[in-house]
Parts: structure tokens; C-alpha cells; sequence
């Protein structure tokens, strides 16, 4: 093939890239089960980016089919989404720096005076707003997987949700729990109990056969993931800290096609979906200690030798994160921390008396995603 040759072609392949996209439908992969409460701020992301667009760019949500929670960072990267849910800590090797302020969610034990209920609508857009503004590094880590980061949703708190009881330190000792994150794990260990690394889709087999004896998740998550019948006993107030999911990855190639209005569509969207979504959770919890108390089950706090010892561990965990990701690449770790704790001040104070997802949706816009420049469209 001759240099003209191949000199066209690249031409052809780039000038394809960046031609604005027009019309289209997006796909949106989502790793949970359809009654999940990230789908549910999905669909309503979708409708979102319809309305924003005058139906011009639309969003068709796949729950649980079209890639899994493992395959949608890799998927994403390939093309085979358009848009995704992705949970950094799958793929921990390739998101050091945002899961740096991922596993500092435990600190959310200080702000005692913002319901818990509310812990993840507070957390969600303070780490959004810091890998937005603050964190070039976060960015730089979505781009060599090909995706624009567009902002987050999170759970409630999490808790121990077992098979049998497990609330004091001799029920804790040797326990297996099933984690869905390094801070989940040094929490594990530092109780002396057993942590097990397992995908969302796998919990509810180990449940059942008795592989683990516990899952370390938000409440709501026991029933988005179809767990609720293998629940006997609920510890609800520890471990604490709470999951972040970028919430609408977009592929790079995608959003460089898509016009600066477009782009702001879909932030827009994004302030939508997941105020729903953190919304949702906020609801759910109760829904589900409820559901469990009348089944049968037992819910209670854990005992104060182990709320104590957890209290300790939180402490000394956030004074260790910096080292633990200064040891990854994470040259910045201590600044880092430094810099967004502050912000997550903030957030605890802005959104500590909310009372309806339409409410936090508009805070989210006005005080976060209205605020992100869209004019890169490299970024």
C-alpha cells in the first residue's frame, strides 16, 4: 500500500471520528438488575438527555446484559457501549488516584451530624467535583482507558448483612466477608475477620451455599442484587463508608463527536441520574431493614467494643491512605486528601436537609455539573 494511500485513509479515519454526531442513540450499560436503583437513574439519565436534546441524542439503558460490572470499563475502552457504570475498584490497577478518594469514604464517620441516609448524596458529587476540578491525574486515568468521566452516585453506608449474627468481636473473628473494595478489606482484616473479593453477580451463590458469612454493602444493594431471602441478620452500623460508581462514563470517541451543547446535555442528565439514584438510596434503607425485621430476621447495632475498634481503625486508615497510594504511582496522595476533604465539608452542609431527589438534581446542576467546561472536546 502506498504512502498516499495510507495517508487517505487515515484522514478518512480521522475526519470519521470527529464528525459530529447528530442524531443517535447511545447505549448505556449498566451492570445491575433491572429493579436496581442505578438503573432506575438511568432511565431517568435517558430521559434526561432526550428532553436537553430535543430527542436529538438519545440514551437506551441495558441493565445487566449488555456488559457486566467487570466488563464495562473494557468494554467501554473497545467501543461496545457508549456510555457505562463504572466501578474503579474492578479494575484497581488502572484507577489509583481515584480510588484514592474512593477508600477515603470511611472519614464520612466524622459528619455525624448528616443523616446517614444522606452520607452517599453528600460524598457522590464532592468526589465528582474533585476529579472534575482538582484531580488531573483521575482524568488522565479515564482517558487511557477511553472514557470522559461525567460524574458519580453512591450508596448509603455500608453495613454487614449475614447469614447468622455478627456483632461482637468473637462473632467478627474469622468471619468471611465479602468486600467490594481495598478499605473494605483493611477494615475486615483489622477485625480479625476474612475478606473475600467476589463481582456483585457472584454474592448472592456464596450467600446461599455459605461460602461467605457476610456481605459488606449498603442495604439497599441486599435487595437490588436479589439477596434479600438469604439475609438472616442485619449489623447496620458498621463497617461504614460508602461505594462511589462513576456513574455515566462516556466513550472518548463519542464524546468528541458530540457538539459542546450536547456535551452539557449530558451533564445535565448526569445531575438528574444521579440525584435519583443517591435519592433512591436514601429511601431504600429502611425499606429494607423493614422488609427483614418481618421476615424474621434480626437488625441491631454492633456491640461498642466493636463500634470502638472500628471508630480506631477508620482513623488510622485515613492517615495510612496516603502512604498506601503514594506506594501505587499516587505521587500527589497527601495533597490530594488534603485538598478534598475540605470539599466534602461543603457537600455535607449543602445537602444535609434535602428533601426530594428534584431538590438535590437542581443543587447538583447549579452547584457542580453547570460548572464544567464542555468546550475540550478531548477531555
Amino acid at each position: 500500500m502506498s504512502r498516499g494511500v495510507v495517508y487517505a485513509l487515515a484522514g478518512l479515519f480521522l475526519a470519521a471520528a470527529f464528525r459530529p454526531l447528530g442524531a443517535a442513540e447511545l447505549s448505556f450499560a449498566i451492570g445491575h438488575p433491572p429493579q436496581s436503583y442505578l438503573v432506575r437513574g438511568g432511565e431517568v439519565f435517558a430521559a434526561a438527555l432526550r428532553q436537553e436534546t430535543g430527542g436529538e441524542v438519545t440514551a437506551r439503558v441495558y441493565a445487566m446484559s449488555l456488559l457486566s460490572l467487570a466488563e464495562t470499563s473494557p468494554g467501554l475502552r473497545a467501543g461496545l457501549a457508549d456510555i457505562g457504570v463504572v466501578l474503579t475498584t474492578y479494575q484497581a490497577g488502572e484507577y489509583p488516584a481515584t480510588n484514592l478518594i474512593h477508600d477515603a469514604s470511611m472519614v464520612l464517620d466524622r459528619f455525624s451530624s448528616l443523616p446517614r441516609r444522606l452520607k452517599g448524596a453528600a460524598y457522590a458529587p464532592a468526589m465528582a467535583e474533585f476529579i472534575l476540578t482538582r484531580c488531573p491525574e483521575c482524568v488522565a486515568e479515564f482517558a487511557r482507558q477511553n472514557q470522559v468521566y461525567t460524574g458519580a452516585a453512591a450508596t448509603t453506608p455500608y453495613a454487614l448483612s449475614c447469614v447468622r449474627p455478627v456483632r461482637s468481636v468473637a462473632e467478627l473473628r474469622g468471619a468471611r466477608l465479602r468486600v467490594g473494595g481495598a478499605n473494605w478489606a483493611r477494615w475486615a482484616e483489622a477485625m480479625k475477620a476474612v475478606p473475600v473479593t467476589m463481582a456483585g453477580n457472584e454474592m448472592l451463590e456464596a450467600l446461599t451455599q455459605r461460602i461467605v458469612d457476610c456481605v459488606v454493602l449498603s442495604l439497599p444493594d441486599v435487595r437490588n442484587f436479589g439477596l434479600s431471602g438469604s439475609i438472616r441478620s442485619i449489623t447496620a452500623d458498621v463497617p461504614g463508608g460508602v461505594y462511589v460508581a462513576a456513574f455515566a462514563n462516556v466513550n472518548r470517541d463519542v464524546w468528541r463527536r458530540l457538539t459542546a451543547a450536547q456535551r452539557r446535555a449530558v451533564l445535565k442528565a448526569t445531575a438528574w441520574g444521579t440525584a435519583t439514584a443517591n435519592w433512591a438510596y436514601s429511601e431504600g434503607e429502611q425499606q429494607v431493614i423493614g422488609q427483614t425485621m418481618a421476615a424474621g430476621g434480626t437488625v441491631h447495632e454492633a456491640d461498642a467494643a466493636v463500634r470502638e475498634a472500628s471508630a480506631r481503625f477508620t482513623e488510622t486508615d485515613l492517615g495510612r491512605l496516603a502512604e498506601i497510594y503514594a506506594a501505587q504511582g499516587v505521587a500527589r496522595s497527601r495533597q490530594m486528601l488534603d485538598e478534598f476533604l475540605p470539599i466534602l465539608e461543603r457537600w455535607a452542609l449543602r445537602v444535609g436537609h434535602v428533601s426530594s431527589a428534584e431538590e438535590l438534581a437542581d443543587i447538583y446542576w447549579q452547584d457542580l455539573y453547570s460548572k464544567v467546561d464542555v468546550s475540550d472536546p478531548g477531555r
